[in-house]
């Protein structure tokens, strides 16, 4: 995870120096269960959108799939790792946001940027978000991804709410519907970026593209 300071710049796997864990014949205990976690992220970023086979991902690592098994109980739950990694991410980042705005509506698009820049600095992770990576795996990886969403929407709802009371318009009967319409434009935008091979950034035009989505 990137600790540089900007609450938006956060990136899967930093947590190691580069060349560090190479450097080491033997990693520190969880060490290996954090690389096996982002080299399976690293190789979600393939354009082709490939599925990703514990053998291949065994090689790429350098070791046996017996060895995967020994840190992992199954793909699933590596699987799971990757999903821990984005909620635990993704909803540290709203409480920043959060605390950091008073006003609900820049809470709302502070919120909306943080989800498309999240998604620029973790290409694979986004196949994740969108349920790519997990097809013709355990359900239940889809249920859950699908809570996490959830929740985000429930997050922009809440500060959608807090600017309906600050005195936006009032509408209080249509923040449901602003939270749903901002959730289908980060969803798009993520699907937008994966099927461009990851070259068009889904943050591009951002600005723009909020005013218009609010100005109900």
């Amino acid at each position: 995870m990137n600790t540089s300071g900007n609450p938006h710049d956060q990136e899967f796997g930093s947590e190691l120096t580069e060349g560090e864990t190479k450097a080491r014949k033997r990693p520190r205990p969880g060490e290996r269960r954090l690389q096996i976690l982002q080299i399976l992220a690293e190789m979600l970023q393939n354009p082709r959108g490939e599925r990703v086979t514990t053998a291949a991902l065994a090689a790429k690592i350098g070791v046996s799939e017996a060895a995967l098994y020994r840190h992992f109980a199954s793909k699933a739950q590596m699987f799971e790792g990757l999903i821990a990694f984005i909620e635990q991410t993704v909803f540290g980042l709203i409480n920043q946001i959060n605390q950091k705005e008073e006003m609900g509506m820049a809470q709302v698009k502070g919120i909306v940027q943080m989800l498309l820049v999240f998604a620029e600095k973790n290409p694979g992770m986004v196949r994740v978000l969108l349920g790519d990576a997990l097809l013709q795996e355990d359900d239940r990886l889809q249920e859950r991804i699908n809570q996490v969403l959830d929740r985000v929407e429930a997050s922009l709802k809440q500060s959608l709410r807090i600017a309906q009371s600050q005195g936006k318009d009032g509408q209080t009967d249509i923040v449901s519907m602003q939270a749903a319409l901002l959730m289908s434009f980060v969803i798009g935008r993520w699907h937008r970026f994966a099927r461009s091979g990851f070259r068009k950034l889904p943050s591009e035009g951002i600005d723009v593209s909020l005013r218009i989505l609010l100005a109900a």
